[in-house]
């Protein structure tokens, strides 16, 4: 009996592949069937799922190529006032993350070569919007109305490399006048910045070789105050000899 055991093995793995062989041909020959005489029209395919196409539609290139040299026409479209309303382009944005606590920080990118992630950024997830110093009312989504300060990623939820994008685009546009921002004030009352100092005034005349006044009234002996004085000594007399 022991002996019979590793033949019958022997026996099964070599009808195997054959079995197998004669299962997926039954099945093409099946589907083949079922095809024709379900859909008489349709042509027969070996199988029943395709691939997903990866070229972009034509309108959406046609809307891409459309906004780009004038991305700031794309917020003044019916097409976005429909999809975004009178609310930023990232109210509605949600991250997926693991867990009830969300991550400290934004995906570097969510565009790699042509993969793009399952739930990009508020700002990759749409071609139209393109991040452009000139867009002001694009870049006015992103700055607090009252600090005057730029939202960070993990608020608006976007991408670090879109932020670097945003941070550079309102810096140029503050550079360009297009963005007002608010300069800190600084009281100046207690300082004198007239001429009428002798540093910064005309310089006066040089003094008589035989004078012994010196030439600034700044480069003099200064005397310290004695009551000054007393107290640094009584402070460090254990150092003094």
């Amino acid at each position: 009996m022991a002996a019979f055991i590793p033949g019958i093995g022997k026996i099964l793995c070599r009808v195997s592949p054959l079995l197998l062989q004669n299962i997926r041909q039954n099945k093409r020959l099946f589907v083949r069937l079922w095809t024709k005489d379900v859909f008489p029209g349709m042509q027969s395919s070996v199988s029943l799922c395709t691939a997903a196409s990866l070229e972009i539609p034509s309108d959406a290139a046609e809307a891409s190529a459309r906004y780009k040299d004038s991305p700031w026409d794309y917020l003044e479209s019916e097409e976005y006032i429909v999809r975004y309303g009178n609310s930023p382009v990232w109210s509605d944005y949600r991250r997926n993350h693991k867990g009830g606590i969300p991550p400290q920080k934004t995906r570097k990118t969510c565009i790699r070569g042509d993969k793009i992630c399952g739930n990009p950024c508020p700002i990759c997830r749409d071609p139209n919007i393109i991040i452009h110093h000139q867009n002001v009312k694009l870049l006015q989504q992103f700055i607090s109305p009252y600090t005057g300060m730029v939202y960070d990623g993990t608020r608006t939820g976007v991408c670090e490399k879109q932020q670097k994008q945003l941070n550079k685009a309102i810096g140029a546009a503050r550079d360009h006048g297009l963005l007002a921002f608010q300069i800190p004030h600084v009281d100046f009352a207690g300082e004198d910045y007239s001429n009428s100092h002798d540093a910064v005034g005309l310089t006066p005349a040089p003094p008589t070789v035989n004078s012994s006044n010196p030439w600034y009234w700044w480069y003099d002996t200064i005397q310290p105050d004695e009551t000054e004085v007393a107290k640094v000594r009584k402070t460090y007399k254990a150092y003094l000899k």
